[in-house]
C-alpha cells in the first residue's frame, strides 16, 4: 500500500519484509520510503530508541545529532510528499566515524584535543553522504586518531562488543561495526588505515569493505601520501554496502589520490554472482601468521566452499614474502609521533599509554630505518603484485582469534608470541600497503559464541570483483539473521 497523506504529512504501512525496522536491510528500506511505505521519520524515530536504548551498553557513539537528525528527516518526508527527485540515500539514518569532519556536529577524532571541536564543514565522505539524501544521526566512537585495534579512548566508557559486553568490538571502527550489529540503522560509515575497518566487521560479525585507495575520497587528509588510509562501509549485507558505495564512492579533486569512479552502479555490479572459472588463492597464516586454531578451522571450511561457487581453489602454505609487521609498525608509529609531536609538548596527560608508546618509538626512529621501511614497502609491493599475478582472489583468515577483553589485546596466539599490535594484525595492514580492495565476511561462531571472518581480496582496482565474491559467499553461507544477544 503506499503512504497517505495526513495533513502534509506521511503515515507508514508496513509491509511483512519491514516488520522489524532494526535488522531490515538498507536496500529493502530505501524501496520502502521510495514506494511510499516507510516514512524517514518512523525509520529515524526507531533508529534512535535503539541508539538512546544501547548507548549506556556498548557506547557505540561519541555523539548523537537528535535534533537536527529528526529536523533532516521531517524534511525528507516532506521531499517524498512533494515528489522532488530523491538521491540513493534518501531518507537512510547513517552513523558516521568520528574521524570524519562534520559540519555543525561535534568531531572530536577520539582525542581530548577535539573534545569540544565544531567543525563549519564536512569532509568528503560525509558531504556525499549528506548530498545522497542520508541523515547523518550520530558520530561513532573510535580510540585516539584511530591509533589502535580496540576503540577506547579519554573522552568516556568504551565501545563494547554486542557479543560479549566485556569484549572489544576492535578498532578503530569499533562504534560504527558494534552499531550495525545491534541494529542500530543498517549503514555505518568507516575508515581503514591498517584494518580499521575490517577487524571491527570481523569481531563484531558484520560485513566491512575496504575499497581500493581513492575509490572513496578521504579528505581531509594529514598526509595523502602515506598511501595507506581508506573509507569504505560496514553494513550487515553485502547489497547494503554496494548501496552505500553509490552514494560515497566518486572523484575527489582535494584527495591527492582520488581515482576517477571504477563502476557506475555498485549494486548492479554485485547481481552477478557467477564466480565459475575464478583461480583463488587460500592462505590460512601466510607461512607465519599466529592463527587461534577453532579460527583456522571455521575460515578454512569456508574457503573449501568456493569450490562449491565454481572456483578453483588453492592452499598456498607460504607466500612470497616475508613478515612485513617489523617496518610496516615502523612506519605507522613514525606516522604517528610526527602528526602528534607538538602536542605530546602540549598536554602529554592527553595521550594514552598506547598511542605514547608509538609516537616514542616513531621518535626514536632513524631517517635512515624510515628510508629503508619504505623501500621495504616497495618490494613487498611487487612481491605481492606478482603472487596475485597467478589469482584472480586472495581468500585468508580476516582476523587470527576472536574479540578479546577490552584492555587486554592478545599477547599469545595458539603458543606464538604477538606482543606487538601489527602481530596481530597480520592479514588486514597487508592489503593497506598495496591498496588493493579487501572485504570481511562473516563465516560462522566460535565455541563461545564469537563471530569470526573469512577475509576476500582482490588485485588493483578489482572492487567489483571482490564484492561480488562476497555476496556469491553470502548467498551460500548467509550471515544476517544470526543477532547478539542483547535483549
Amino acid at each position: 500500500m503506499p503512504f497517505r497523506r495526513r495533513r502534509g504529512k506521511l503515515r507508514s504501512v508496513h509491509s511483512a519484509a519491514l516488520t522489524d525496522l532494526n535488522y531490515a536491510e538498507a536496500t529493502a528500506l530505501a524501496q520502502a520510503i521510495r514506494d511510499r511505505r516507510l516514512s524517514p521519520v518512523e525509520l529515524l524515530d526507531t533508529v534512535l530508541r535503539r541508539a538512546e536504548e544501547l548507548q549506556p551498553v556498548i557506547n557505540a557513539f561519541v555523539t548523537l545529532d537528535i535534533e537536527n537528525a529528526r529536523a533532516t528527516a521531517r524534511a525528507a518526508e516532506q521531499a517524498i510528499v512533494r515528489g522532488e527527485p530523491l538521491g540513493v540515500l534518501h531518507g537512510l539514518p547513517v552513523s558516521v566515524k568520528d574521524l570524519e569532519p562534520t559540519r555543525g556536529l561535534r568531531t572530536t577524532y577520539g582525542s581530548k584535543f577535539f573534545e569540544k571541536y565544531v567543525p563549519d564543514f564536512d569532509g568528503g565522505v560525509a558531504a556525499r553522504l549528506r548530498n545522497s539524501g542520508a541523515i547523518v544521526f550520530g558520530k561513532t566512537n573510535t580510540p585516539h586518531y584511530g591509533h589502535k585495534d580496540s576503540c577506547e579512548n579519554l573522552l568516556g566508557p568504551p565501545t563494547r562488543n554486542p557479543w560479549d559486553l566485556s569484549r572489544t568490538p576492535g578498532g578503530s571502527s569499533g562504534g560504527a561495526a558494534a552499531s550495525i550489529a545491534a541494529g542500530i540503522s543498517s549503514l555505518a560509515h568507516g575508515s581503514d588505515g591498517a584494518g580499521s575497518i575490517r577487524i571491527p566487521a570481523a569481531l563484531c560479525g558484520v560485513f566491512g569493505f575496504k575499497p581500493s585507495l581513492g575509490v572513496v575520497p578521504y579528505w581531509p587528509n594529514a598526509d595523502f601520501w602515506a598511501a595507506r588510509s581508506h573509507n569504505g562501509p560496514l553494513t550487515r549485507t553485502v547489497h547494503d554496502a554496494a548501496l552505500m558505495l553509490n552514494a560515497i564512492a566518486h572523484h575527489d579533486p582535494r584527495d591527492a589520490v582520488s581515482i576517477e569512479p571504477l563502476v557506475g552502479d555498485w549494486l548492479a555490479a554485485v547481481e552477478n554472482t557467477d564466480l565459475r572459472g575464478l583461480k583463488v588463492a587460500w592462505s590460512p597464516d601466510f607461512g607465519y601468521a599466529a592463527v587461534d586454531p577453532e579460527v583456522r578451522t571455521l575460515t578454512t571450511a569456508a574457503a573449501k566452499r568456493f569450490v562449491e561457487l565454481g572456483c578453483s581453489v588453492e592452499e598456498v602454505g607460504a607466500v612470497p614474502w616475508q613478515d612485513p609487521s617489523g617496518w610496516a609498525s615502523l612506519l605507522w608509529d613514525f606516522q604517528t609521533a610526527i602528526r602528534n609531536q607538538e602536542r605530546v609538548r602540549e598536554h602529554p596527560e592527553w595521550i594514552e599509554p598506547t598511542m605514547m608508546e608509538q609516537i616514542e618509538r616513531g621518535m626514536r626512529a632513524s631517517a635512515l630505518e624510515v628510508g629503508q621501511a619504505q623501500l621495504a614497502r616497495t618490494v613487498f609491493y611487487e612481491q605481492a603484485r606478482q603472487f596475485m599475478d597467478n589469482y584472480d582472489l586472495l581468500l585468508t583468515p580476516q582476523m587470527p582469534c576472536v574479540a578479546w577483553p577490552i584492555d587486554q589485546p592478545p599477547t599469545e596466539i595458539n603458543g606464538q608470541p604477538t606482543p606487538q599490535m601489527f602481530d596481530h594484525l597480520q592479514f588486514t595492514f597487508p592489503f593497506n600497503l598495496t591498496g588493493w580492495p579487501a572485504a570481511s565476511l562473516p563465516c560462522g561462531f566460535n565455541s563461545q559464541g564469537l563471530p569470526v571472518a573469512l577475509q576476500v581480496v582482490a588485485g588493483k582496482h578489482q572492487d567489483a570483483l571482490c564484492l561480488r565474491a562476497a555476496a556469491a559467499f553470502e548467498s551460500l553461507q548467509p550471515w544476517h539473521a544470526r543477532r547478539p544477544p542483547l535483549n
